[in-house]
């Protein structure tokens, strides 16, 4: 790697720190660099915060050496004013020769507006250093932007022989099919996401929560499809432990394709990621519309023999792993 591949490398690593809490806003990181030093770090601090720049520059003690320094970010400086002034305005201030990014922001209130006001005062800018892993660590942010909806991860668990749900059972709670290990990766995985969808049928028969519970984070924003308001408000998805947003025939149309509508609605609320939980209808609503970014799939040891099928679908196996005694696989949606 170049040199200023490793520390672009170095900004992304960092910038994972912010998983979760950053969104809508894109998780950065920025590293600052003086004489092949590290002097200054930063990632984008929570929703209303300070971005990765501003938490960089702060960082570093000898304010002078900022003058002679280079600055590494993972994604364009922003060029206005949202909840927090312009990080390329601070990088200018502070009189940084240097500026390395990873890529271009494509929000239209910056999308090269930021390189365009750090060139005009004179500041060396480079573009482009690990562009693609850049892009790929923002996809939430990019995916909301360029799509117009939220980066959508289907996740489900399936027996060994291809059933997510039995014909039957006693109560309405979860049958599990996966180890505690795996429950509690899902549960890290919530923490991550802005949001987590399942439809009507799935809240009825297992009464979930749908918050983190044995992981250490926030719970994502809990959306469930009621289409008729049918769903007694006594359920654990209406408890007061994290926000929920009820998608019925008020919100969106279901005479028209729904997975497209309630990406528009989501899009609309300023959602940019969301885990799809369930059910199977729900799960194959937005795979038959192809509205979907990565499936991460269990597959765990019990046999069911009959009951609710696994959703079909064909995408790039881009990893799998064992889980003790279950398996992940992940896809990817080309």
């Amino acid at each position: 790697m170049t040199t200023h591949e490793i520390y672009i490398k170095r900004c992304i690593d960092i910038a994972k720190n912010g998983l979760g809490s950053t969104a809508p806003n894109p998780m950065v990181g920025s590293v600052i660099v003086c004489n092949d030093k590290i002097i200054g770090e930063g990632f984008t601090s929570a929703y209303g915060g300070d971005h990765a720049e501003v938490n960089a520059i702060n960082s570093v003690k000898n304010k002078a050496l900022l003058k002679q320094a280079t600055l590494y970010v993972t994604l364009e400086p922003c060029s206005h004013f949202g909840k927090t002034p312009p990080c390329s305005d601070l990088i200018i201030t502070h009189q940084i020769p240097n500026v390395v990014i990873g890529c271009i922001d494509d929000n239209l209130l910056v999308a090269g507006k930021g390189v365009e006001k750090l060139k005009n005062a004179g500041c060396n800018v480079r573009v482009g250093v690990l562009e693609n892993e850049c892009k790929i660590h923002h996809k939430r942010f990019f995916t909301f932007h360029n799509k117009k909806r939220p980066y959508l991860i289907l996740k489900w668990a399936e027996t060994s022989d291809g059933f997510i749900a039995p014909s039957t059972k006693k109560k309405k709670k979860p049958v599990w099919i996966t180890n505690a290990f795996s429950r509690q990766l899902v549960h890290k995985w919530r923490s991550e996401e802005q949001a987590i969808l399942v439809g009507t049928n799935t809240v009825l028969e297992d009464n979930p929560s749908l918050t983190v519970r044995d992981w250490s984070g926030k719970h994502p924003i809990r959306v469930v499809i009621d289409r008729h308001h049918k769903l007694p408000r006594a359920l654990s998805v209406f408890d007061e432990s994290s926000k929920t947003i009820v998608i019925s025939e008020n919100e969106v149309d279901f005479k028209t394709p729904l997975g497209q509508e309630i990406c528009n609605y989501l899009y609309s609320k300023n959602i940019n990621s969301v885990i799809i939980e369930g059910g199977a209808k729900t799960l194959q609503t937005f795979i038959d519309e192809n509205l979907w970014d990565e499936a991460r799939i269990f597959k765990g040891k019990s046999v069911f023999k009959t009951g609710t099928k696994a959703p079909q679908f064909s995408g790039e196996l881009i990893s799998e792993e064992p889980i003790n005694d279950d398996t992940l696989k992940i896809y990817v949606n080309n």
